[in-house]
């Protein structure tokens, strides 16, 4: 058994790998203003999560510590033995990864789909057994195969995790990634592509998990395009463009109106914040500042 961590330990030993990581920094000063405004209720219209791999030098008993603290409800992209440390914080896995192949080889090829439907059989009872929405599922990256081929295969393979997520009432989302500066030949690149996989399988239980840093470099539009395909998105993602990092006024987007828009769609699900924080920033800080922005 794990011994507890205090929230007042937890932040700080958070701030001090970070300081390890940034020779330097003043995390001291900054940690008190963290803690002197992290209790702040938060609105209620956006459900907060934060990706686990922007934080992987942190254990992850003090990351749920500090995002609970901070009003966040959940630890996005987590694999099933993680389960239990989230759950004894409270929190919860909005979106659950480890599917085999990872982004790569995924649904578009289909020598790959045995292996990926496998992984949903033995892994969609977990997840809903532990009350968590999502897994996390990818289309793979081209190697020369036109659109076409790819959504049919993609659809087939969709089709099959189709029966077995409608069975145990968990979503399976297709994520939506940039191929032009982090996933190079990735097919799954526009949103346009993702729905159209979509509306051929034809299921509730099949959405798209839509990054909006990936969209902005993509495809920009991206209030217009929640709005005009609302109903197939299951998920968001976060980002500041370019560099992704923080989702402040160093970089293009305007999360807050994002975000706005998001609720405006009567959207009931989690965005997760996926940005790394800049070096010698304070993460404590930075993961704050993220949640006040995005809490419209």
């Amino acid at each position: 058994m794990s011994t507890p961590i205090s929230r007042r330990s937890a932040l700080r030993q958070l701030v001090g790998s970070a300081a390890t990581l940034s020779a330097g920094a003043a995390w001291s000063a900054r940690l008190g203003a963290a803690e002197a405004t992290a209790s702040e209720p938060r609105k209620g219209n956006i459900n907060h999560s934060v990706c686990r791999w922007c934080y992987k030098e942190f254990s992850l008993d003090n990351l749920c510590v500090v995002a609970k603290e901070i009003g966040i409800k959940s630890i996005d992209l987590l694999g099933v033995s993680e389960f239990a440390t989230v759950k004894k914080h409270g929190l919860i896995c909005a979106m659950v990864t480890g599917v085999p192949g990872g982004i790569p080889n995924g649904l578009n090829r289909i020598e790959n789909h045995d292996q990926i439907v496998d992984y949903f059989e033995r892994t969609a009872p977990l997840v809903a057994e532990a009350g968590f929405p999502n897994i996390i599922c990818f289309s793979g990256n081209r190697r020369g195969q036109v659109s076409e081929e790819g959504i049919k295969n993609c659809v087939l393979g969709m089709k099959r995790i189709a029966r077995i997520v409608e069975k145990h009432g968990v979503t399976a989302c297709m994520e939506l990634l940039n191929s032009k500066v982090d996933h190079h030949d990735y097919q799954c690149d526009h949103t346009a592509w993702g729905v159209e996989v979509l509306k051929q399988v034809g299921s509730s239980r099949c959405k798209l998990l839509y990054d909006i840093y990936h969209m902005q470099i993509m495809e920009g539009d991206i209030i217009r395009t929640i709005r005009d395909y609302h109903e197939y998105l299951g998920h968001f993602h976060t980002g500041g463009v370019p560099g992704r990092h923080e989702i402040d006024d160093t970089q293009e987007l305007n999360y807050a109106a994002v975000m706005r828009a998001i609720v405006g769609i009567g959207y009931k699900g989690w965005v997760a914040q996926e940005f790394l924080p800049s070096r010698g920033h304070n993460p404590v800080i930075s993961l704050k500042q993220a949640i006040d922005i995005c809490d419209v």
